[in-house]
């Protein structure tokens, strides 16, 4: 087998394994393992806060009950209804109810992925440390600068919908910053490390439009020990497609 040939299927077995890396480490942390494969249709657990909700700086419990059990969960609950109607899908079903379900299906799936690295990435002092914070300041000029351009990204989605995203891609092997304005514009070949929510589901009963407090506040609560292990797990994977 040549080393093109080798390097395809390396490519092409961690592409698949991207996404079990995008999946947060457990239920306690939202955040160990990716899941069993094998999930069968419909039964997507709910997983609990990673955190106790008392405890964050500037975001009230009640903020966090809600958007776990109403909107994260709420993602969980419609991609089971939606994977069982697929189940049931035959070569008989329009074209047209069928890829409905199929789009459906992409946008409660990255909620729920998106969700759950949310809140396993909050909990924490919001101090960077480690090799994550090194990363950061080789890449982006200092960490203030990297925070400062994440920062922007989020305030350009105030009053409106979306995601902000620190992720390590595979394809420029480096991290980089993005943009979603919903949920499926997730880069394609990537490892969120850190995700932001930006719809005002996420901050708008604590802080009503001032959403850059809310960033703050995001900001002093961020558990940097996992977003440093969800980057070790990044960079594994990538030395290992040669």
């Amino acid at each position: 087998m040549t080393d093109s040939i080798a390097r395809r299927e390396a490519l092409l077995s961690l592409g698949a394994g991207a996404a079990l890396l995008a999946v947060p480490r457990s239920a306690k942390a939202m955040a160990a393992s990716p899941a069993p494969a094998g999930v069968a249709p419909g039964k997507h657990p709910v997983q609990p806060l990673p955190f106790d909700p008392k405890k964050l700086h500037g975001l009230s419990e009640r903020l966090l009950v809600s958007h776990h059990d109403n909107n994260y969960a709420g993602a969980v609950k419609n991609l089971n209804k939606v994977e069982e109607e697929l189940a049931r899908a035959g070569k008989d079903t329009p074209g047209f109810l069928f890829g409905g379900l199929k789009e459906r299906e992409l946008t409660y799936a990255n909620s729920m992925i998106l969700h759950e690295l949310y809140f396993g990435g909050l909990g924490g002092a919001g101090k960077a440390a480690g090799a994550i914070e090194q990363a950061l300041s080789a890449q982006f000029g200092g960490l203030a600068r990297f925070e400062e351009l994440f920062r922007q990204t989020a305030m350009s989605l105030a009053g409106g919908s979306g995601w902000v995203l620190l992720d390590f891609n595979f394809h420029s092997g480096d991290l980089r910053t993005y943009w979603a304005g919903n949920h499926t514009q997730s880069l394609t070949f990537g490892q969120p490390l850190l995700v932001l929510d930006m719809f005002e589901h996420a901050y708008h009963l604590d802080f009503g439009a001032a959403a850059a407090k809310y960033v703050d506040a995001f900001f002093a609560n961020v558990q940097w020990d996992e977003v440093n292990h969800r980057y070790a797990r990044a960079l594994r994977a990538h030395r290992a497609m040669g």
